[in-house]
Formats: C-alpha cells, sequence, structure tokens
C-alpha cells in the first residue's frame, strides 16, 4: 500500500509540474518553452551581461523561484544539509557541456518534454540521444566513476548561490542596470509574480518528489525502477492535452517554434546532455534543485551552466531556428570527447587496478 502511494504522489506531483508550466505558457513564455532550466539560464546570463545576444537578455524569476522553492522545503522538512568539495572544477566543466549540448538541441530535457507534447518530432528524436547518453553514463556508474565524496561545510555554504540568485533578482526589479530584452524569446515572459509563484511551486514539488530527468532513465536503465518516470509522463500528458485544447499541437518536423530539424545534431546534443547529467549526478533542473537543498557541488554546476550559457552565445555554438552552427557542432564533439575522457579518468582505484 505504501509503494502505491509513493506512486500516486508521483504521478501528482507530475501533474503540479505540469499545470504550472501550462499556466506560465498560458501568461505569455515562449511557445514551447514555457519552462527551461538551459534557456532560462542563458537569458539571466545575457541579462548579467555575460554574453552580447540581445534577444535572449531577461532575468527569468522561474529560476530564482525552483531554487528558493527547493529551499524552504528542504528546511521545513529538515532536509537542508550544507555539503560540497566533491570535485568542484569538473562539476563546473559538466555544467558547461550540460548547457552547450542544450543550446544546440534547443532545450533542456524539461523544454524536450514539453517539445514532445507539442507534437515536435524533433524532440522525440532528441529523446533518443539522451536516453543514449544516459545509458552510456550507467555504462560509466558501473564501471566504477565517481567523483569522490563530499562533506559537510560552513552552515552559511549553502546558502551563498540562493542568497546571490535572490540579489540578481531584486536588481532586475529595482534598478537598470541588468539587460532585457526589447524582441525575440528573451521580451516574452509572464508577469513576474505569477513567473516567481510557478518557480517556487516547482521547485518545492522537484524537491520534494527527487524530479531529475536524468535520473528517472537513469534508474530505469541501471536498476529498473521506473517510478520516476510517472512525474515525467504526468507532465507530459498535462502538457498534452494543453497543447490539443488551445491549439498549439503542432504533429511534424517542421515549423515547430525555437526548434530545428537537423536530426544528427538533435541527437548528439542530448546526448552530451544526458551523458553529462549522470556524470555530474542530476540533470539541469536537478542541479538547481540540490543547490536550493545546500549542495555546493550543485551550485558549482550551476555556475557552470551559466557559463555554458554565455559561451553558447559568445562563440556562436547555440543552435536556432534555421539550424546549427558549424561552431556548435564542433564544441558538441568536443564535449562528447571531454566526457569520456572525464568518465575514464574517474574511476574509483580498485575499478583502475
Amino acid at each position: 500500500m505504501k509503494y502505491l502511494k509513493e506512486k500516486k504522489y508521483l504521478i501528482l506531483a507530475g501533474i503540479i509540474c505540469g499545470i504550472v508550466a501550462m499556466l506560465l505558457a498560458i501568461f505569455d513564455n515562449p511557445k514551447n518553452m514555457a519552462i527551461c532550466v538551459a534557456c532560462f539560464i542563458r537569458d539571466i546570463a545575457g541579462a548579467l551581461g555575460l554574453h552580447r545576444a540581445t534577444a535572449v537578455q531577461f532575468v527569468r524569476p522561474e529560476i530564482i523561484g525552483i531554487v528558493l522553492g527547493a529551499l524552504i522545503i528542504a528546511l521545513c522538512t529538515k532536509e537542508y544539509k550544507s555539503i560540497g568539495g566533491s570535485s568542484p572544477m569538473i562539476r563546473f566543466l559538466l555544467g558547461i557541456m550540460m548547457i552547450i549540448g542544450a543550446l544546440v538541441f534547443l532545450g533542456c530535457p524539461l523544454r524536450m518534454i514539453l517539445r514532445m507534447s507539442a507534437g515536435d518530432l524533433n524532440a522525440w528524436v532528441g529523446l533518443v540521444g539522451f536516453v543514449l547518453g544516459v545509458g552510456t553514463g550507467v555504462i560509466a556508474l558501473r564501471m566504477g566513476y565517481t567523483l569522490g565524496k563530499n562533506h559537510e561545510t560552513n552552515l552559511t555554504s549553502g546558502f551563498v548561490a540562493p542568497f546571490l540568485l535572490v540579489v540578481i533578482f531584486i536588481l532586475a526589479l529595482t534598478t537598470n542596470l541588468l539587460f532585457q530584452s526589447e524582441s525575440g524569446p528573451g521580451s516574452m515572459h509572464a508577469p513576474v509574480l505569477i513567473s516567481l509563484t510557478g518557480g517556487l511551486v516547482f521547485g518545492a514539488v522537484a524537491q520534494r518528489s527527487r524530479m531529475c530527468f536524468g535520473g528517472a532513465f537513469r534508474d530505469s536503465i541501471m536498476i529498473k525502477n521506473f517510478d520516476k518516470l510517472l512525474i515525467i509522463g504526468a507532465l507530459f500528458i498535462v502538457m498534452l492535452i494543453y497543447n490539443i485544447a488551445s491549439g498549439n499541437f503542432n504533429f511534424g518536423f517542421k515549423d515547430q517554434p525555437i526548434a530545428h530539424t537537423e536530426w544528427l545534431w538533435n541527437i548528439l546534443g542530448m546526448y552530451v546532455v544526458g551523458f553529462a547529467a549522470v556524470l555530474a549526478g542530476g540533470c539541469p533542473l536537478r542541479q538547481l534543485i540540490l543547490t536550493g537543498q545546500g549542495s555546493s557541488d550543485a551550485a558549482v554546476t550551476v555556475l557552470g551552466m551559466f557559463a555554458g550559457g554565455a559561451l553558447a552565445h559568445n562563440l556562436n555554438l547555440a543552435s536556432s531556428a534555421t539550424g546549427t552552427t558549424l561552431n556548435g557542432r564542433v564544441a558538441v564533439l568536443i564535449c562528447l570527447a571531454l566526457l569520456f575522457i572525464i568518465a575514464y579518468l574517474n574511476r574509483r582505484q580498485e575499478a583502475n587496478a
């Protein structure tokens, strides 16, 4: 009975997250991008002046809300724990690669599911790459891959990243110091209060349900536990119903909002994201949740994600509706090589013997 209740809870968590995504879409977040961790972190990086792409610069309250929602619920349930010290520079690099792969595909795993629910077959192609990447990560885990143990740190250490995000949010609300898009995806957003509230709810629910797209497929492959896929499935169904009812469902490869049809790079981009997510211990969304719970390791990964968002546009790596760039394709291949090197070199000593 307890197991059945847990399944029901996971389904409910997915429904709630789906409703949040639906409301954000209704209140004018970009189409098929109601909530996207990679894209929204890229937008915040632009608002801070870390890249010069004027169409994607905006402090997205959803990101701040997700971290704070996870922080608040972790404190309330006494799950907050300030930890760190597990290969921070490798985690920083993994964060960079997750975002580069996502921006070549044009979306994080969360947006991939939202695009799938709107009939975008390019996202289904991306799912193939994501699952293959997670599967490769599972092989690395079975071969002894580890980034080492973390340890408890000063209690205040875990509050630094949430505090900095709050400062950025306040600056965006009260000053003109940060950049903001006047056109393009960065200019499309729900009202601040709705965005922040949606992020808080999403973060709290994701923390309680241990929502992680990489973790869901990892557990399915590694230990044949499919429970976390229930969250993703429920979210998908809610958004599928919404897209059909609202007329946003467009089945096919072409004419999809903020998407391209280059199937090989959709696969390889999401392969990088899936592989890096397993090596880092969580997808981009999960890294935000862990940051809220007090993990400095996850916070370092998130910093890498900000750096990845900046690099993707400063170095012309990010794709667009017209397709990928040569720089982006080269970057994906470099990321793949680095991921295999990291997986190989970071095996336990007994596995190396």
